[in-house]
């Protein structure tokens, strides 16, 4: 015999639902911030967005490992050249058209790490 509990409803901090939507928790707006967000509520963000949360994923400022992902260069790369904050869209588009000296070694180094990954899962 099983006794059916009322199924609890999950949550999670708005810094953590902003990490799983990939934007800048302090760029999205106030009411998202001031409350907590439920499963059901982040499906239906990430199936259905609003034009606040299409907006920060089109221009920013986005986190680092969006900006990382967006410049092929890992977390890392981005502090050894000294990118601390977050960057919008426009900026990161600079960036890969005046393709720094930087860049394009940390390209390297992360074209180098994944070889180096894919080598090691295979072996």
């Amino acid at each position: 015999m099983t006794s059916s509990k009322p199924k609890s409803i999950q949550t999670m901090k708005p810094e953590t639902a902003a990490k799983k939507l990939g934007v800048l928790f302090s760029a999205t707006p106030a009411e998202f911030r001031a409350g907590v967000v439920s499963r059901d509520e982040l499906n239906a963000l990430q199936a259905n967005p609003p034009a606040w949360l299409t907006d920060l994923r089109r221009n920013g400022p986005h986190p680092k490992q969006v900006v990382a992902a967006k410049l092929g260069v890992s977390i890392s790369g981005l502090a050894r050249a000294g990118i601390t904050e977050p960057l919008t869209t426009a900026e990161i588009e600079q960036l890969k058209a005046e393709n720094p000296e930087w860049l394009e070694h940390e390209r390297g180094v992360q074209a180098e790490a994944r070889k180096e990954a894919a080598r090691l899962k295979q072996g």
